[in-house]
């Protein structure tokens, strides 16, 4: 949620913000809001155009609605990502509650690997931290680098704070091959919209054709390791609960695109719930199949 081209100043700047209480960070909210939403307005058609496809069959009042309120989320969003910078692990304990770590210790006796493919909803950066905090399994963050250099640096510094391992996309098969002794358990975020020239599979998702990345379900199926869905609930205003939930226990046995589909049904489901903490105002949509042969 942070712009790209964020300077050493900004950056050091954003960390004495991110010292303040919460209280004072969602004051601080309340009035991003008003800049978001009134003016000028960040992305109000993307948000409208991408909700209206979404939900066709709710109102133009329904839509506008539920825009307000993922700006109002968004605010949050963003100062809550500054306190990322700074939070103690007391307190991402305290404000991501993980559901069922049960599960997670049940297949680390087995001797599993596992892969979690997981979405734009909620406090992902605080997921992020909650999933670094797992006592169990060498864990894997894998993520797109930014091209400026100091806003890559800032979201480094921040995911990785609580030792997980944080690797660029296109170097994923090679580490984990590279670990592959090792009980690795990686998060991916497969509800990013992937560039034209690897845009493969595409799924029906929110009333529309759309493109989907398959890392999950490609390595789970190459390492035979247990694929996740990171199910998320907004509780209030700084706190969350979080499950894992399975997907597929053995990929080898499952068919072509078929943990794809779950994923993207668990997705969808989960959006459908409380559609405003999301992230509406991602060019999502940005081609459909018929342009792939253009």
């Amino acid at each position: 949620m942070i712009k790209k081209g964020l300077s050493g100043l900004v950056i050091f700047f954003l960390y004495l913000l991110s010292l303040l209480p919460f209280w004072i960070l969602y004051l601080i909210a309340d009035f991003l809001f008003i800049i978001l939403y009134y003016v000028p307005g960040y992305r109000r058609k993307v948000v409208h155009d991408n909700l209206a496809n979404s939900f066709p069959e709710k109102s133009d009042e329904e839509i506008k609605r539920i825009a307000k309120r993922y700006y109002h989320y968004m605010a949050d969003l963003m100062v809550e990502t500054i306190k990322m910078l700074s939070i103690s692990e007391k307190q991402v304990l305290k404000r991501m509650h993980l559901t069922n770590p049960e599960l997670v210790e049940k297949y680390y006796k087995e001797g599993r690997s596992m892969f979690a493919a997981v979405g734009h909803y909620c406090n992902w950066e605080l997921c992020v931290l909650r999933f670094s905090l797992i006592p169990q399994y060498k864990k894997i963050m894998v993520y797109k680098p930014l091209n400026n250099k100091e806003s890559d640096t800032y979201y480094k510094k921040m995911r990785g704070r609580f030792g997980v391992l944080l690797v660029p996309m296109r170097n994923t098969l090679r580490k984990l091959v590279e670990l592959k002794n090792e009980l690795t358990f990686t998060v991916l975020a497969s509800d990013q919209a992937p560039v034209k020239h690897e845009a493969q599979y595409f799924t029906q998702f929110l009333n529309q054709p759309t493109a989907f990345f398959m890392g999950a379900e490609k390595m789970g199926t190459m390492f035979n390791s247990v694929v996740l869905f990171g199910d998320v609930k907004y509780l209030k205003r700084g706190y969350y609960e979080y499950t894992f939930v399975p997907l597929a226990d053995k990929p080898k046995e499952t068919n072509p695109n078929e943990i794809t589909e779950l994923y993207v049904k668990h997705l969808e489901d989960m959006i459908k719930r409380e559609p405003e903490f999301w992230l509406w105002s991602h060019r999502r949509w940005k081609y459909m199949p018929e342009d792939m042969n253009r």
